[in-house]
This record gives structure tokens, sequence and C-alpha cells, in this order.
């Protein structure tokens, strides 16, 4: 849903030390936020795309809140979360006498649609490979921090890596148009070079790989999730309500931090494969039964 997490990745990346790493952020769900904490919005955006874009319709103040609050937020913090979502464009408010009303911008439903894509179907297909790279060469001088930044996140999250500085690199060459309004959109396609290759007789193809993605950090971000998840047996409605609201959270990480190499370039055992497979069972299990307590939250607000 959305892009990156604005939580939950600190200094993970996708790429190895051929790229800065992006800037370390905060808490894990658990803990209590502060007000105006980054998480929170996080939080709200995980809560609009899982129930409130499904159905298109308003929701209140209360509804939102309690949601919230059943993840150990303060109230304070979620009203908080909802100005600064409103402010940002994804939602719009309506008075109903003393009362406020919520409803999704055309913006934030396009943000949430496309999010919802990439998380509910990332790790459910392997890809094939034919072998080629799509490579693009693009320098920005140290000075221009703001741009690099920019062009950092939205090459990484197109899922390209960076063996060396300048140089980015993906197994899916169709990534190419992609790429393309990237660096339109940044005003940097008029100093950049692309091409398709396979690799060469120099270096190893494995070490070029290592060097733009962290595999190993990531596989133990998968295992960490595994860990997590496949033990967890929530029973009370606000348990399975709060389990569900926590599996889409963590998981959002994952199509930021995984370029989903094809298979050959994976280590082996590689932990995301039943990390996918994880949480589509137990989204599917926990569901209906989420969805139930969201209404009755949904209810008590009318």
């Amino acid at each position: 849903m959305l892009g990156p997490r604005e939580d939950d990745v600190a200094g993970v990346s996708r790429r190895g030390g051929g790229a800065d790493k992006p800037p370390a952020v905060i808490p894990s769900v658990s803990r209590r936020h502060q007000v105006g904490d980054p998480s929170t919005r996080s939080l709200l955006m995980t809560i609009l795309g899982e129930f409130v874009l499904p159905t298109g319709q308003h929701v209140w103040t209360a509804t939102l809140v309690q949601a919230l609050t059943a993840l150990g937020i303060e109230e304070g913090s979620a009203r908080q979360a909802l100005a600064r979502t409103a402010a940002q464009g994804w939602l719009s408010s309506e008075r109903v006498g003393r009362r406020t009303r919520w409803l999704l911008t055309d913006a934030g439903r396009r943000l949430l649609v496309e999010g919802a894509h990439r998380i509910y179907t990332f790790g459910s297909d392997e890809p094939s490979w034919d072998g080629h790279w799509f490579v693009v060469l693009v320098s920005i001088p140290e000075s221009m921090r703001v741009l690099r930044h920019k062009l950092r996140a939205q090459l990484s999250w197109a899922g390209f890596g960076s063996p060396s500085p300048g140089v980015w690199i993906s197994p899916r060459t169709a990534v190419a148009a992609e790429a393309k309004d990237i660096l339109d959109n940044l005003d940097l396609s008029s100093k950049a070079l692309s091409f398709v290759a396979e690799y060469g007789a120099l270096g190893s193809e494995r070490d070029m790989v290592n060097s733009a993605w962290d595999l190993a950090e990531i596989d133990c971000c998968y295992q960490e999730f595994i860990t997590e998840f496949s033990g967890l047996k929530p029973t009370t409605p606000d348990d399975v309500f709060v389990a569900q609201i926590r599996l889409v959270h963590e998981w959002r990480r994952f199509p930021f931090l995984d370029p989903q190499l094809p298979p050959v370039l994976l280590p082996s055992h590689w932990s995301g494969t039943p990390a996918a497979r994880l949480f589509q069972d137990q989204h599917q299990h926990w569901h209906e039964r989420a969805q139930r307590r969201w209404r009755e939250f949904a209810d008590e607000a009318e």
C-alpha cells in the first residue's frame, strides 16, 4: 500500500555496499507511539488499505481511532495521524453535526490500489529468467543529495540494485519503461545511459548480486517474519483483528526490501518462499473474523 513503509526498514536495504543505505527509522508495532510518530500514520494506511479501500465507504473518526487504539496507540496520536494523512491528500473529511467522517481521495484510492496489488501478489510467483540484465548508468553529484535520495528510493522500489555508485541493475528487462518514467520525472534521462546485457567473463555474477542487494539481511527479515507469525494463534475478536493488521503491516515492507530475483540468483534455502506462503495462509485464515470485528467497530460508531 503505499510505497515503502515509513517504519521497520531501519538499516535494511535491497542494495549492498554500492549505494547509500536508507535513513534508519523507528519502532515496532508493539510499542506505544508518541503523537506524530510516523509509524502511526503508516499503521493507519495499513488499516485504510485492508478495511476501508474494499468498501469504498465513509468511515467515522471513532472507528479509525478505536482500530488504532486496539494496536496500543494513544488516542491523541491516532487523531494526529488522521489529520496528517488528510493533509497529505490521501483522505478528505466531512462534518456531520459534531462528528467527522472520512473518505479516501482519488489519489489515496490509487495509492492503496497499487499498494494492495503489490502486497497481496508479492511472492506468489517465481519469475523465470533468460540471463539478461537491464542496466542503468546515472551519476548524480554528492551536492545534490535530495535528488540522489529520490532516485535511490524510486529505483529501489522498482526492484533495482546498485553494485557500485552510479550503476543500477535489474534482472527484469521489462522494467525499462518504469525506469524511464522515473528518470523522466526526475529530469535525469538526458544524464543516463541504459542497455540490456548478459554477464561477461570477468568477475563473478554472484558477487555482483551480493553487492547490489543484501540478500543475507533480507533472508534474516523473512526468518523473523516466519518466527513471529507461524506460531501466532489469536482467539478473541480483538486479537484476531490486531494479528491481521500486524501481519499485513509487517509484510508491507518486503516489496521494498526484496527485489524478487530469479531463483537461480538466490541463496539456497531462501526464506522468502515459505514466508510468502505463510502470509497468504494466515491472511486468508484471519480474514473473515478481522473484517467482522471491523464492521463491529463501524457499527458502534454509528
